[in-house]
């Protein structure tokens, strides 16, 4: 493992292929999303143990709606489910949970859960998680731009980091690496913003399948590259 000044501080992860997981095992899709769900407790376990004091996930896009309706129920029954039952080991280890994206339109069940999971966990300090869950990239530049819009701020006084204040992840640091997993290579309307300098890593293993192993070879990959941030 690299020297603690070369890990990253944080690391945000789209996590793909729960759905081909469980097709190619002949199982529900559905059953691909409770291992993935599974899998979180490993890399979560994987931050703490090596030090990364910030960990974000791409739970659920605002896209995802579109997806059928019996798999999208399925996702908020899983959801529900998992914020009671995992929020609790989570708490234990000293894990706080944040919320990244809008509440709106999401069903109570999930709200409450959501809310009551921020609520236990706020004043935990090992390691923050940070759920993007019915989160999209553009809709929070454009919720920004409103609030911006909304304070009567004047045209000149905002700067890059009047947006970044107006964002979800207003005060904590931009992500270091980006790890998506299951063969693909793109953001998918994640955190467009805040990865403007991130390092990537792309790894062909589907979610539920990407150990401890596989995140130590990301961290190694984001540890030998040199970040110049548009410098020499």
């Amino acid at each position: 493992m690299p020297q603690p000044e070369l890990l990253p501080r944080h690391v945000a992860i789209i996590m793909d292929g729960n759905g081909r997981w469980a097709e190619r095992r002949h199982l529900p899709r559905l059953a691909g999303h409770r291992a993935g769900v599974r899998n979180m407790h490993r890399i979560v376990r994987a931050c703490v143990n090596v030090g990364i004091p910030m960990l974000t996930v791409y739970a659920f896009s605002t896209e995802n709606w579109g997806r059928p309706t019996e798999e999208v129920d399925g996702l908020m029954e899983i959801f529900a489910d998992a914020s009671e039952r995992e929020t609790r080991n989570l708490h234990r280890n000293g894990v706080r949970i944040k919320h990244i994206g809008s509440l709106e339109n999401v069903p109570l069940a999930q709200r409450r859960a959501i809310e009551k999971a921020v609520e236990l966990t706020k004043d935990n300090d090992q390691l923050q998680l940070n759920v993007a869950f019915n989160y999209g990239g553009r809709a929070e530049v454009v919720r920004a731009v409103r609030e911006i819009v909304q304070s009567q701020l004047s045209a000149d006084a905002v700067d890059e980091q009047t947006i970044a204040d107006h964002l979800y992840t207003a005060g904590m640091p931009d992500p270091d690496l980006v790890i998506r997993t299951a063969g693909e290579m793109r953001l998918s309307n994640f955190l467009l913003w805040q990865t403007s300098y991130s390092e990537y890593y792309f790894s062909e293993k589907m979610w539920p399948d990407f150990g401890e192993e596989e995140f130590a070879r990301a961290i190694d990959a984001f540890a030998s590259r040199r970040r110049k941030f548009g410098r020499l």
